[in-house]
């Protein structure tokens, strides 16, 4: 075992970083009215599989993570179904944006959730995760992503406007 974790728990771990590192990526891609296709592809694949290893460790009840997860994958279906299917034309374009940043928000959610549990000086913090520190930390986090996404959103839809 490395760091404690099984085999399999490594696995999923690094899918999650990997994941995270090519969302933003793609993020940043769509903020500079870019469509990064190999970031995006190494992105939606990684954040899939990760969703999808979440609910293959043994639970015996639903868990706030398998919720995340079913969110995670809804959220990553309109982003492919917006990418593959409907090739970013009209509204497509505005829900892939959203849905991917989305996705990706719930992925760094569920990281410094992590960190607060396995990380001794964040655990010391918000031993239950629900102090203070914890509470400032997600509400920081998703106030980043709520900016993110606006920005994607208009700078992406602005080429389309351009290109057409």
């Amino acid at each position: 075992m490395i760091l404690n974790m099984t085999p399999f728990a490594l696995f999923h771990v690094l899918l999650s970083l990997v994941g995270i590192v090519s969302g933003f990526a793609v993020v940043f891609g769509l903020i500079n009215a870019k469509r990064l296709s190999g970031w995006t592809a190494i992105f939606l694949t990684t954040t899939v599989a990760t969703s999808v290893t979440g609910f293959l460790f043994p639970f015996h009840k639903l868990l706030p993570s398998h919720i995340l997860g079913v969110l995670s994958l809804i959220a990553l279906a309109v982003a492919i179904h917006a990418l593959t299917r409907r090739r970013l034309a009209g509204g497509w374009r505005s829900a892939y944006v959203v849905s991917t940043v989305t996705a990706l928000y719930l992925n760094v959610f569920v990281l410094v959730a992590q960190l607060f549990m396995k990380v001794p000086a964040l655990r010391a913090l918000a031993p239950r995760q629900s102090e203070g520190p914890f509470k400032l930390a997600q509400l920081s986090v998703l106030i980043v992503f709520l900016l993110l996404g606006i920005f994607a959103t208009k700078r992406f839809r602005l080429v389309e406007a351009v290109t057409i």
